[in-house]
């Protein structure tokens, strides 16, 4: 098994998730959207060995291999989506992780999205305000629609059934959609 670098997908709604408060919400707003679409959703995290979750098969001076990290991110990536493919089982839900830095991995994946969902924040912290956030880098360089979800307040919204919020879905879904 080789370590993955490069995100696989043929269309679709791309979402990054970084098991943030802010990703959970930008995954919840991806599905909404790509059910509107009737499109699959790729939900994608990328790893570090420092952000990556430790593997099982650490133990004191033991490095272990790095497809064992990349499974541990994945392991971690299905847990958080769990919940969300289980609200939505007519949406077409795929996680898959990705070595490397997320704003790259996700524009590079871009060419292939038909949208791309990233939170406002995530958990980037102070290198990201120094270096520019993921959704930053992402607003500027995909090669698709991106569509920023930002959570007020670490509140994951539900959406709403006010007639304003219906008209805005239905004009996002308009601009979106391939004929």
């Amino acid at each position: 098994m080789s370590v993955s670098k490069k995100i696989e997908l043929h269309g679709g709604v791309l979402v990054a998730h970084d098991g943030s408060v802010p990703a959970e919400a930008a995954l919840r707003t991806a599905v909404r959207v790509a059910a509107g679409l009737g499109k699959p959703v790729t939900v994608v995290r990328a790893w570090t060995i420092s952000t990556a979750p430790r593997p099982e098969t650490a133990a004191p001076g033991y490095m272990p291999p790095f497809e064992d990290f990349e499974a541990a991110t994945l392991a971690a990536l299905e847990k958080d989506v769990a919940g969300v493919r289980a609200d939505n089982p007519d949406v077409p839900i795929t996680a898959a992780v990705v070595h490397g830095s997320a704003a790259e991995r996700i524009v590079e994946a871009s060419d292939q999205a038909d949208l791309v969902v990233v939170g406002s924040r995530g958990r980037g912290g102070f290198p990201g305000l120094l270096l520019g956030s993921t959704s930053d880098q992402v607003v500027r360089y995909a090669k698709c629609p991106v569509l920023v979800d930002k959570a007020v307040g670490g509140n994951i919204p539900e959406p709403e059934t006010t007639s304003d919020t219906e008209e805005m879905e239905r004009a996002l879904l308009s601009e979106l959609k391939l004929d």
